[in-house]
């Protein structure tokens, strides 16, 4: 005969608190104490209890599932953010659908509408969009990634993209570069656009004149940023110092450097990438990991699944600038 099905009141008795709260836990509810959190965190891991999914969404009226909409899956950044969800997420019994909007707003709205109608318990999502008011009836507690919302007040999880450029770019006129080139994508971006604009910046404080032709502001895929490497550094008047504006143009730029036998131009990355730390020289970057934007975002969602009623709030996840060599590389 097999074993009995643990319950929800089993782990309520192993962690000496009542059914009600034990369930609170499980649903995220933030009114909950710390130390009885604990207990009952332990006490589900150690009866190895597994809840019913069908039995909760029909109490609940919603699926046990949270959409995730991003870029692409494929993009190194949004993959690790979405597999840290995934990993919240699966914590508390529930399930993940993930979704590419290969950055179309009418793809975004879709797939959005669809979720929501799927009665999902909950949506994070990297908007494509330049307004998001179309989702102010939206059902279901929202939280927005990378980009902040435009006329939508829900929670955001960013990162100081501006203060980050300028960042990296005072540190390569630290170590006397003056022609600084910068790779990056479609300014239509939130991101991309406060990143150049920290770029602009911090040549301007230091009072030296950005030369526009050392701008590569139009590389959406890896093979562009490779491509745009190439050119820059077959000028006459080639850049001695690059700044990459994300993860999917560094991925395009590191190598080239290296295929060029140009490893004695300085690289600065806004953010970190796979084998960054392995290259000769290893890659300085501006780190912003995508894996605690992943659990910020799960986590806030899950806050407003619980039921939390209080001001939309902007959480901003830290930037640390982490020296490798390529960016120490002086003129």
């Amino acid at each position: 005969m097999s074993a009995r099905k643990v319950r929800l009141s089993d782990v309520a008795t192993a962690a000496g608190t009542s059914t009600k709260t034990a369930s609170r836990v499980l649903n995220g509810d933030p009114r909950v104490a710390g130390d009885t959190r604990a207990r009952v965190e332990a006490a589900i891991v150690e009866l190895d209890y597994r809840p019913d999914p069908l039995a909760r969404s029909l109490r609940k009226g919603t699926d046990e599932t949270i959409g995730v909409v991003v870029d692409s899956i494929a993009d190194p950044f949004f993959a690790s953010v979405t597999g840290e969800i995934e990993k919240v997420a699966f914590a508390r019994g529930l399930t993940v659908t993930v979704a590419s909007t290969g950055r179309s707003a009418e793809r975004e709205q879709l797939l959005l509408d669809g979720m929501i109608r799927r009665k999902v318990a909950g949506v994070i999502v990297a908007p494509a969009s330049r307004n998001h008011g179309y989702l102010s009836s939206a059902s279901r507690p929202l939280v927005f990634i990378d980009r902040s919302p435009i006329d939508l007040d829900v929670d955001a999880v960013l990162v100081d993209d501006y203060h980050g450029a300028r960042t990296a770019v005072g540190h390569l006129i630290a170590h006397g570069h003056r022609r600084i080139a910068y790779v990056g994508d479609y300014l239509n971006l939130e991101t991309a656009d406060q990143r150049l604009a920290g770029y602009r910046a911090e040549f301007a404080a230091a009072g030296i004149p950005v030369d526009e032709d050392l701008v590569a502001a139009d590389c959406q895929e890896i093979a562009d940023a490779t491509e745009r490497t190439g050119e820059l550094l077959a000028r006459a008047d080639p850049p001695t110092a690059i700044f990459s504006a994300n993860t999917r143009s560094s991925m395009g730029v590191a190598p080239a450097l290296h295929a060029l036998s140009r490893t004695d131009v300085a690289l600065v990355c806004f953010g970190d990438f796979l084998m960054a730390a392995s290259l000769q020289p290893a890659v300085t970057v501006i780190d912003h990991s995508p894996e605690l934007i992943g659990q910020l975002a799960a986590e806030r969602l899950f806050h407003r699944m619980a039921g939390a009623d209080e001001p939309s709030r902007r959480i901003e996840a830290p930037l640390r600038l982490i020296p490798r060599g390529s960016g120490e590389l002086s003129r």
